[in-house]
């Protein structure tokens, strides 16, 4: 199988390009430099500008592209420079799968999708919800309409919070979780919908090969309580939990992105399981154990 992806130096895409090529597929990343060999190619997503043919001819396309949020201060600029470089990498792949393509289209999403919902219970037919990443997720997933009018199939992953050994939430927080520093983010009410690196790349594997289309709650089974969630790994790195980070000093330190570590979002992937998805880390303390025993 042939597969093109959109983001592929981020976390999720180093991991998902790794296992693809280890499984013996062609994967072709898209980069905004000059390639370096044939297992790249040059695009330009501000522009619209990529190579149609190779999308043409791809099996699968992978989009995962788009400025970080934990990256930088999500101010009103930033945010903005957030939802354009997703829209504009979503548009110039779908339009370029208009009147040929015939694989499939994973294109990523968040949970963010569905703002903070306190102790709502969310499913994939759950409404968007009313926040600042909220509108930034809806407007990502409205982009890729071009490839749904044309019948491309196209899987919505809308991804939790990813733990993985080293990258993303782990260089963050973890630091502060192994040295007993950290209790909790805000009061520790939050519900977070949460899934590990290893079950994300196989679900991603698992709908690639699957003939589903429509959105996906990429998460684990049992979404857990911020305290819960802090306690486990303190616990797997064989510490106490340490202390509360009161919401206006996060808020101080990373902006509007604040949203990101505070939504209360009680999901449960119903897709996942209704199509025989099996987890190896369904509950947050193996997946604690796991992300400890990696690093």
């Amino acid at each position: 199988m042939r597969v093109v992806i959109a983001g592929s130096s981020g976390l999720i895409g180093t991991a998902l390009s790794t296992s693809l090529r280890e499984g013996g597929h062609d994967v072709v990343a898209l980069v905004r430099r000059s390639p370096a060999g044939s297992h790249e190619s040059r695009w330009d997503p501000g522009a619209g500008r990529v190579d149609a043919g190779l999308i043409q001819g791809a099996d699968a396309v992978v989009n995962l592209a788009g400025a970080s949020i934990g990256d930088k201060r999500l101010t009103d600029s930033y945010a903005q420079v957030v939802r354009q470089s997703r829209v504009d990498s979503t548009a110039t792949l779908a339009e370029a799968m208009v009147g040929g393509f015939r694989g499939v289209l994973l294109q990523g999403s968040a949970m963010g999708f569905y703002g903070s919902r306190g102790e709502e219970p969310l499913t994939e037919r759950s409404d968007a919800g009313d926040t600042l990443l909220a509108s930034i997720v809806s407007d990502w997933e409205a982009a890729a309409q071009p490839a749904r009018d044309a019948g491309v199939r196209t899987v919505t992953v809308r991804t939790g919070l990813v733990l993985a050994p080293h990258g993303g939430f782990a260089d963050r927080l973890l630091p502060l979780v192994t040295r007993g520093l950290l209790g909790s983010l805000g009061t520790g009410d939050a519900w977070h919908s949460w899934i590990t690196l290893e079950d994300h790349i196989r679900a991603l594997r698992f709908l690639l090969d699957s003939d589903f289309s429509g959105a996906v709650n990429a998460i684990a089974p049992y979404p857990a309580r911020d305290a819960a969630l802090i306690r486990a790994l303190s616990e797997a790195a064989g510490r106490r939990p340490g202390f509360r980070v009161p919401a206006f000093v996060l808020e101080a330190a990373i902006g509007r992105a604040v949203e990101d570590l505070l939504s209360s979002q009680k999901a449960t992937p119903g897709v996942l399981m209704r199509l025989g998805f099996e987890w190896r880390h369904p509950r947050i303390e193996d997946a604690a154990r796991w992300l400890m025993a990696g690093r």
